[in-house]
């Protein structure tokens, strides 16, 4: 990958996750009272992130077995509450562990 694509993706992920932060304060004066709207405003970036996360998820091994797999260890530890570390952690290991199967 050329640097240059690098630099214009991580300005392209900076500027998504900034912009949904800073609007509301450009936008609104007043104090945000309603619920919806905050916790749709609290909630959007990462729903964003995930969105541009997601599609990558299958093809980031090329095998599409094991990237499910791991999707699989990953939502689960993260329903169980663990940290962002030991999910990582075991969904990577996921990974790794059917990609060594012989298929």
């Amino acid at each position: 990958m050329k640097t240059s694509y690098i630099i214009f993706c991580m300005i392209i992920l900076a500027g998504v996750t900034y912009l949904p932060r800073v609007l509301p304060f450009l936008l609104f004066q007043k104090k945000i009272k309603n619920p919806f709207i905050k916790s749709f405003l609290s909630y959007m970036p990462y729903g964003m992130l995930a969105a541009m996360i997601f599609p990558e998820i299958f093809t980031s091994t090329g095998n599409f077995y094991s990237a499910l797999f791991g999707l699989i260890v990953a939502i689960f530890f993260a329903c169980k509450k663990l940290g962002l570390l030991p999910v990582a952690c075991g969904a990577v290991l996921a990974v790794f562990l059917v990609e060594q199967l012989p298929l």
